[in-house]
């Protein structure tokens, strides 16, 4: 019976040493918290620079999806809100890979490996997807629906990872679309929406995920 418990207990450790090495592990909790931070900061920024009185940053978010001359790709990627996004997305993606690497190093594990290529290509299959998709509404005039569609495509991309990576990932994945399908009726409020997705669903994950897997 003993030798019965033993072998069971081999094949157990065999299972999660195959598990462990498959999988990105090495994702820090202080990573989400530091992106959903980044977040709040961009979307302070963006909130000021929507209610500064010029109207064309509004405009963006209006529901009204008529094409404009105003409203090209060129002009969107070129105003103050694109510039705002784009540096709160890097910032975002350098705490998360510095954090990350921290992580690593202090567990021995590599940073780079077949596990965190896995990982990379199953995230970057949806975001890139969506990115492509964004753009086209960009230059269809549907401004609006840009919000809740980066909500949607960064979820999507999350929850086609967690199989790569911390099974609790998938979580946040389907926080951040259900978020994105609700704002597609709310059109208008997106950045109210990236504030929770990104900024505050971020912290609470990242949070969660060092008090359980960090903290000692």
């Amino acid at each position: 019976m003993n030798e019965q418990q033993q072998g069971l207990d081999t094949l157990q450790d065999i299972k999660r040493m195959m598990e462990k090495s498959s999988r990105f592990i090495s994702l820090s909790g202080l990573s989400g918290i530091a992106a959903g931070i980044c977040a709040l900061v961009g979307a302070w920024f963006a909130h000021d620079v929507i209610g500064d009185g010029s109207g064309h940053e509004q405009r963006l978010l209006d529901s009204n999806f008529q094409r404009t001359e105003e409203i090209t790709l060129s002009s969107f990627m070129g105003h103050r809100l694109f510039m705002i996004a784009s540096l709160t997305f890097v910032s975002a993606l350098v705490l998360a890979f510095l954090f990350t690497w921290l992580r690593s190093r202090k567990d021995g594990i590599p940073i780079w490996g077949s596990s965190s290529r896995r990982l990379l290509v199953n995230v970057a299959i949806p975001m890139v997807t969506g990115g492509i998709f964004l753009f086209r509404l960009i230059e269809a005039g549907a401004v609006g629906f840009i919000a809740p569609g980066c909500l949607i495509f960064y979820g999507l991309a999350l929850v086609n990872g967690s199989k790569y990576t911390l099974g609790e990932v998938k979580w946040l994945g389907y926080g951040q679309i259900l978020l994105g399908i609700i704002n597609l009726w709310w059109v208008g409020n997106g950045l109210y929406f990236w504030a929770l997705g990104f900024g505050l669903l971020h912290i609470i994950y990242g949070a969660l995920m060092w008090w359980k897997y960090e903290r000692n």
